[in-house]
């Protein structure tokens, strides 16, 4: 261990060990991060202000640079910036307790990470083995790049290509990334590929679907449980923390969560520690959190609906996945892609796209994105009579556009009953193509493909929502949303 030296001192130490520079002004918690970090088998520096920590900086290289938030010649921010624009050292932060915005600032300035005081040794070896177990700055081989999900995201289009930059970006680090994008977009195919392009894609990656979990079974599911907590815990049972330990939790559909099960979930990602049902300690976990939506969470904070603190925690950086209007150059390629799956699922000769139905796919809307494109290749397979897929195979719904917001809504019990709404009023699109108010046309084309599936179903939404691709819970969704009864 040494303290800092001016920068003239002399030459780069030699090292036989990783290396870590600890930057705090205090004396106290310097030597006592230099003592736990060489009982890990670390070579530690330290340095009591920013100047000499980028003295450090400039003469040696580090496997991770740990410093304090408040300096005596400027702030960890600083630290922070210089370090992450270089790329070679991970930097994490120490944060004052309970500094919520402090973290945050950090991450999203390019911290790997941060630690919170009083420092808790079991965090801080947890934070250690993350940071030592990144790949290097080169990135992963190509071997493994083939094998990650970034390559299974595919597409040209110019907002793929940002996606996939971005998803490079923000593997390496710690922070918690909010995926929004709408229903079918591939948000948890995003969720995969950062987990896979990260230092803890040889670790468990976990998703979980927050909307399909009982509230009463919540706390358990998260967080495990104690032999005889309630009645049917029959054995100790770990939860989804401790299934995605070193490795990645993915909180899909997290608007779903009510909001006790919000309180819980905020305590758990903030402390990093979690207490089984039943147990009387709570125990460290080590797991990123990645989460999505296709609702507008900032929207529900303002509802009241979802917890402010919350959504600041999850929300540190924002992905957008595009939705499949925004990439139709790419719908040709997706298309060939899928084909070639299924044609290897049932062991058969590929099907070919004919151009016109190629035509009529890229026209289409697509409200339900690249899962609704594999559902209508799926079923115009099945449907298909020799080896090319026509127009006629797909089966696209009418783009039908109603006149307004309720016009031309068949009464309740046709939409029940499945009967036809053929007098339906059409609005046509002006000459150049452009809607007036796209909003309302995209919406009215989502209607249209409801009321076609049910009409096709005699009314049955489960077999309505099958056909779309969708969740009877999505189905229902969007016919309140739309106004269908």
């Amino acid at each position: 261990m040494s303290e800092a030296r001016p920068a003239a001192a002399g030459a780069t130490r030699e090292r036989r060990l990783p290396a870590v520079l600890v930057v705090d002004d205090e004396a106290d918690l310097r030597e006592l991060l230099s003592l736990t970090l060489g009982r890990l088998g670390l070579d530690v520096d330290t340095a009591d202000s920013l100047g000499s920590a980028r003295d450090l900086l400039a003469r040696n290289r580090y496997a991770l640079c740990l410093t304090d938030m408040r300096l005596p010649d400027g702030t960890g921010i600083e630290l922070v910036r210089q370090v992450s624009a270089r790329g070679d050292t991970p930097i994490a932060v120490i944060t004052a307790y309970g500094s919520t915005e402090n973290a945050v600032a950090a991450l999203k300035a390019g911290a790997f990470d941060y630690l919170a005081k009083p420092v808790d040794l079991d965090q801080l070896r947890l934070l250690v083995r993350s940071a030592l177990a990144r790949p290097p700055a080169a990135g992963p081989s190509p071997q493994e790049q083939r094998a990650s999900g970034v390559d299974r995201l595919r597409g040209e289009a110019p907002a793929m290509r940002q996606l996939r930059a971005m998803i490079e970006r923000l593997a390496h680090s710690m922070a918690p990334v909010a995926i929004y994008g709408e229903s079918g977009s591939g948000k948890e195919l995003v969720a995969r590929a950062i987990h896979d392009a990260s230092a803890r894609r040889l670790l468990p990656f976990v998703a979980v679907n927050c909307g399909a979990i009982p509230e009463t079974l919540m706390e358990a599911e998260f967080f495990g449980y104690r032999k005889g907590a309630f009645t049917g815990a029959e054995r100790d049972r770990d939860g989804f923390f401790h299934a995605a330990a070193g490795g990645t939790l993915f909180l899909d559909e997290v608007a779903e969560l009510p909001l006790p099960m919000q309180v819980k979930l905020l305590r758990a990602i903030q402390e990093r520690r979690v207490r089984k049902v039943g147990a009387t300690s709570e125990e460290p976990v080590d797991a990123r959190i990645l989460s999505a939506t296709h609702q507008d969470l900032a929207r529900l904070v303002a509802a009241g609906r979802f917890r402010q603190d919350l959504y600041y925690r999850l929300n540190v950086i924002e992905l957008h996945v595009p939705n499949l209007r925004e990439r139709a150059e790419d719908i040709a390629m997706l298309a060939d892609v899928i084909l070639e799956r299924l044609a290897q699922r049932a062991g058969a000769e590929r099907v070919r796209l004919s151009a016109e139905a190629l035509r009529e796919l890229q026209a289409y809307p697509f409200p339900g994105n690249v899962r609704e494109l594999e559902n209508i290749l799926e079923r115009g397979v099945a449907l298909a009579a020799g080896g090319e897929l026509t127009a006629g195979d797909l089966m696209l719904p009418p783009l039908e556009v109603p006149a307004g917001p309720d016009a031309g809504e068949a009464p309740a019990e046709q939409i029940e009953d499945g009967e036809p709404d053929t007098d339906a009023p059409v609005m046509a699109l002006p000459a150049d193509g452009v809607p007036p108010d796209l909003t309302v046309y995209l919406d009215s084309v989502e209607r249209a493909a409801l009321r076609a599936a049910l009409r096709k179903t005699g009314g049955n939404r489960t077999a309505a929502a099958q056909l779309l691709g969708l969740t009877f819970r999505q189905f229902r969704y969007r016919m309140q949303r739309l106004g269908l009864k």
